[in-house]
């Protein structure tokens, strides 16, 4: 046989695929990650008070670093820093030295992540990171590292084992590491006073967005597509105008504007249910008094829960006098991509 063709594969014990060994595995994985999270939390001392206020006195960016798994969860810690209020990048250490460390300006903070706080690829343009005048922060599973002593502050992120059964994978130790960048980035995200408005218009293009930038004003109806009549109109002049504009509903205002009820297709229903001239009925004697209404200025995502609240499909909009400016329905929010 050709010993190219030859394809090794880890030993298998038999009962390394029973769902019980596979269960227990499992949660012995999620309890040393646990742990491993408690005894850095345990371990925290003023060095992450002194990275955040590092950050927070940077006037330039936050370049995050790493080799090999550190690199992955580096790339992820950046990614959160720069969508809360910290603007941040990542730079692979192993291009640094070829062109990379043009990345880095006198007035950023790097932020280093190894386990053993040895990767050659960071502790060998570590000192052209400092002759930049950049501020270094390590973050090491070992205190007593290269990466720790010569750091500006280091964030200890050691771990006792790792969740690998061969106490070899990084996988404690990357967990660790991702929830203490978790950390940094939340402290400084509040230390900012970042708000939800913030974190809105960092994320514009999914739904958490739309749920956060879009307020009823942008989608209720105006105009001559908002369905409403006056407050001595005929039953018959409401149903004309909530066929004609397509709500499921039309408002009831007095001659000043202001809101006096409204007229749904529930009502309608109700309507039918009772021995009345419809032909003479007038719509005060069939709509809802006081309705639920909403401000315009108001999250549209607030008018999906007060609907859901309220079990209605459909809400008035109103200005601080109660004089009606717009109206919507589910199906408005729906296209809008906020539900």
């Amino acid at each position: 046989m050709d010993k190219q063709a030859l394809v090794y594969l880890p030993t298998m014990h038999p009962q390394s695929n029973s769902p019980e060994h596979l269960l227990a595995l499992a949660r012995q994985v999620l309890d040393i990650e646990v742990e491993a999270l408690r005894a850095v939390s345990l371990r925290l001392d003023l060095q992450f008070a002194d990275a955040v206020h590092l950050i927070l006195a940077c006037t330039g960016r936050v370049v995050v670093s790493g080799m090999g798994k550190s690199g992955h969860i580096g790339c992820k810690i950046a990614a959160t820093l720069a969508s809360t209020g910290t603007p941040s990048f990542f730079m692979h250490p192993g291009e640094a030295s070829h062109g990379d460390l043009g990345m880095i300006a006198h007035d950023d903070v790097v932020l280093a992540l190894s386990n053993s706080g040895e990767s050659n690829e960071i502790v060998s343009i570590i000192p052209l990171i400092k002759r930049r005048g950049a501020k270094f922060i390590a973050m090491t599973g070992n205190p007593s590292s290269t990466m720790a002593r010569v750091a500006d502050v280091h964030l200890n992120a050691a771990v006792d084992k790792e969740a690998c059964p061969l106490n070899l994978a990084p996988t404690a130790s990357t967990t660790a590491a991702l929830a203490l960048g978790d950390a940094l980035a939340v402290a400084l995200l509040d230390a900012r006073g970042f708000s939800a408005d913030d974190f809105a218009r960092t994320h514009p293009g999914g739904s958490l967005g739309r749920r956060l930038l879009i307020h009823v004003r942008d989608v209720m109806h105006t105009g001559n597509a908002l369905p409403q009549i006056g407050h001595d109109a005929s039953l018959k002049t409401a149903l004309l105008e909530m066929t004609e504009k397509g709500l499921g509903m039309t408002a009831v205002v007095d001659t000043a504007g202001k809101v006096a009820g409204v007229f749904t297709d529930g009502d309608l229903r109700r309507a039918l249910e009772h021995a009345l001239d419809l032909q003479q009925a007038r719509v005060t004697d069939l709509m809802t008094h006081h309705p639920k209404t909403i401000h315009a200025d108001e999250l549209a995502v607030a008018a999906v829960e007060k609907m859901e609240t309220l079990k209605i499909n459909g809400l008035l909009v109103v200005d601080e006098n109660n004089v009606l400016v717009g109206a919507l329905n589910m199906h408005d929010l729906l296209k809008a991509g906020v539900v």
